[in-house]
């Protein structure tokens, strides 16, 4: 049996760095304007602008945990935990979908009571909180566009906060509108409708975190594709027992048995297994653990094809 290893590391400290940055101005921009909304809220008496204001601490909230979980990625392994605090991203995007849940529960919940005796708003005011976060949530979403497709926590925030600036573009109409004809039951709609926004945008972020938790197949590797890929290596027979599970929300990891036509030698066995790892790094697979069999005819077994 031979172990064979492979860190692929593909600027991931690099892409980290910015994102720490992108996630601690993300962070006091999102905070600012939760004040800002929850002040006038409560001073107007709007629940759309109260229940934005909550799904935006929410949201604050979840990019602390991204922040403290990339933060824990950086910690070195060690006797106890020897893929170090890895898990804790994909544990962290989970909590945020679970989190976002719970708050849309509560929206709904109260908006659905003021249906009954919608309260009189000045809906000049609303528009312009609403307006000012557009700007703010906008803004923030750029932070992540970059790299939003290299990590989950990433993409989630980039998701949530393009969700805010459609929620708040929602309510900035909503506030045009009540000023204009009185409609004041318009308030508590919004609400509805910004819980329907940020249920459709959590659902895929809860799907993907909990199946990541749950050691699944991360969704952008699929198994046969690499069997495949790795068929196509000469000197390669077959490949199975093969598993392939997410140690962050960036980095995959994968063990297998490797059937090798044992006519090859030492050297050439060692070239295979670095064909093989250099394909599986194009694939988003970072780290590598083979158990090499031999076989001295053409491998005929249901592995083997």
């Amino acid at each position: 049996m031979e172990h064979n290893h492979s860190h692929h590391d593909h600027s991931h400290i690099a892409v980290l760095t910015t994102v720490n940055s992108a996630f601690v101005i993300g962070i006091a921009l999102n905070l600012l304007f939760v004040i800002i909304e929850a002040v006038v809220g409560f001073s107007i008496d709007s629940l759309s602008l109260l229940s934005d204001a909550g799904h935006n601490l929410a949201d604050v909230g979840s990019l602390g945990l991204s922040l403290l979980a990339f933060k824990l990625l950086k910690i070195k392994s060690n006797n106890k935990y020897t893929y170090g605090y890895r898990k804790t991203t994909i544990l962290a995007a989970l909590t945020n979908a679970v989190i976002l849940l719970v708050s849309i529960a509560i929206i709904g919940y109260e908006a659905i009571q003021r249906f009954a005796n919608p309260p009189a708003l000045p809906g000049k005011t609303i528009a312009i909180v609403a307006g000012i976060g557009i700007v703010i949530n906008f803004l923030t979403a750029i932070l992540f566009l970059k790299n939003k497709e290299k990590d989950l926590n990433v993409k989630s925030a980039y998701l949530h906060m393009m969700a805010d600036a459609l929620v708040s573009l929602g309510i900035m109409i909503g506030g045009i509108v009540i000023s204009y004809t009185h409609l004041y039951w318009i308030d508590p709609v919004i609400s509805i409708v910004i819980v329907l926004v940020i249920l459709f945008s959590t659902w895929t972020l809860l799907k993907e975190s909990l199946a990541l938790t749950l050691d699944a197949v991360p969704k952008d590797i699929n198994l046969d594709e690499i069997k495949n890929k790795a068929l196509k290596i000469d000197g390669i027979k077959g490949l199975h027992h093969i598993h392939v599970w997410a140690m962050s929300t960036t980095e995959n990891a994968m063990t297998a048995h490797l059937v090798i036509d044992n006519r090859q030698d030492k050297e050439q066995i060692s070239s295979i297994k670095n064909n093989l790892k250099h394909t599986l790094q194009h694939l988003n697979i970072q780290h590598v653990t083979l158990e090499t069999e031999f076989s001295n005819e053409d491998c005929k077994k249901p592995e083997c094809r």
